[in-house]
C-alpha cells in the first residue's frame, strides 16, 4: 500500500529536451534521423505543464507543497531542468540515459521515479505535456497511468483542484474534443496531460534564473532505478526523408481543359 498524501500535493512534471520549434528540420546524412546539431529547448507542451503546476500552487497554496521536474536523457537535459526551476519548480531529478528513449521506456522510468520517491513526501500528481514535438507520439502519459494504475485525464485545457491535495480529493478537468468540450472528474493521485490552450507559459526572470542554479538536482542512473534491460528500443527507424517538393500549379481556361489535365495526371 502506498502511504497517504499528507495535506499537500507533490507534483511531478516530466520535461523533455527537443529541437527548438523554430528550427528548420533537416534530414541527417545517414537518412535515419534528423540533424540534431542545432538549437534545443524545452518541449513546448512540457513548458505548459510546468506553468500549470506553478499556477496551481499560486491558486491554492495550501494544496501544492512541492513541484519536482524530471528529465531522462544525456547531461544536456539539465539545461531544460534549470529552465523549469527558473519558472518556479522547487527541485529537479535527472535520470542519465545516453541514448534515445521510446514512450514506453519513458513511462517505465517515470513509474520507477514515482516508486523511488514514495514515502512521506510521495508524488500525487504527474503533470506532463500531451506529446513531444519530435516524435509526436502522445503515448507517455497514457502508458504511465496504466503502469501506475492511476486515473488519467488527457488533453486538459482547464484544471481545477478541489481540496488540499489529499488522496481522494477531486480534480475537474476540461478537455478539448471533436465538436466541443468534455468535462471529467477524477481524484488524486492521477496523471494529467496538457493541451496548448491550457495556459501561456511565463518567461523566467534573470533573478529566478540565478536562483535556479542553487536549487537541488537529484541524479539517478538507469541502474539506480533497476531498469538496465527494460528500456531498450523496440522500434528501428529504416528511413527518414523530406516530403516531396510541391510542384507549381497551372491555370486552365475552362472545365473541359481542367478535366483533360486531371486525366493526363492520372487523377481521374
Amino acid at each position: 500500500m502506498r502511504a497517504s498524501l499528507v495535506n499537500q500535493l507533490r507534483v511531478l512534471v516530466p520535461v523533455k529536451r527537443t529541437i527548438d520549434y523554430a528550427v528548420k528540420i533537416r534530414v541527417a546524412s545517414d537518412g535515419k534521423g534528423v540533424d540534431t546539431n542545432v538549437q534545443h529547448s524545452m518541449n513546448p507542451f512540457d513548458e505548459i505543464a510546468v506553468e500549470e503546476a506553478v499556477r496551481l500552487r499560486e491558486r491554492n497554496k495550501e494544496a501544492v507543497k512541492r513541484i519536482t521536474v524530471m528529465s531522462a536523457g544525456p547531461a544536456k537535459s539539465q539545461d531544460v531542468l534549470r529552465t523549469a526551476l527558473a519558472m518556479g519548480a522547487d527541485d529537479a531529478i535527472h535520470v542519465d540515459v545516453p541514448g534515445p528513449l521510446e514512450p514506453l521506456a519513458v513511462s517505465k522510468i517515470l513509474r520507477a521515479v514515482v516508486d523511488k520517491e514514495a514515502g512521506e513526501d510521495e508524488i500525487g500528481m504527474v503533470l506532463l505535456g500531451k506529446q513531444a514535438i519530435d516524435d509526436d507520439a502522445s503515448q507517455t502519459g497514457q502508458m504511465l497511468a496504466g503502469l501506475l494504475k492511476w486515473p488519467q485525464a488527457t488533453f486538459a485545457s482547464k484544471l481545477e483542484l478541489e481540496g488540499k491535495g489529499d488522496k481522494g480529493d477531486k480534480v475537474r478537468v476540461t478537455r478539448e474534443v471533436d465538436g466541443g468540450l468534455a468535462i471529467v472528474e477524477t481524484t488524486v493521485p492521477l496523471v494529467l496531460t496538457t493541451d496548448l490552450r491550457l495556459n501561456e507559459p511565463r518567461y523566467a526572470s534573470l533573478p529566478n534564473i540565478m536562483k535556479a542554479k542553487k536549487k537541488k538536482m537529484t541524479k539517478y542512473t538507469v541502474a539506480d532505478l533497476g531498469l538496465e534491460k527494460d528500456i531498450e528500443p523496440r522500434l528501428e527507424t529504416l528511413k527518414v526523408a523530406e516530403p516531396p517538393k510541391r510542384e507549381g500549379g497551372a491555370k486552365v481556361e475552362n472545365v473541359d481543359e481542367l478535366i483533360a489535365k486531371l486525366k493526363e495526371a492520372g487523377r481521374i
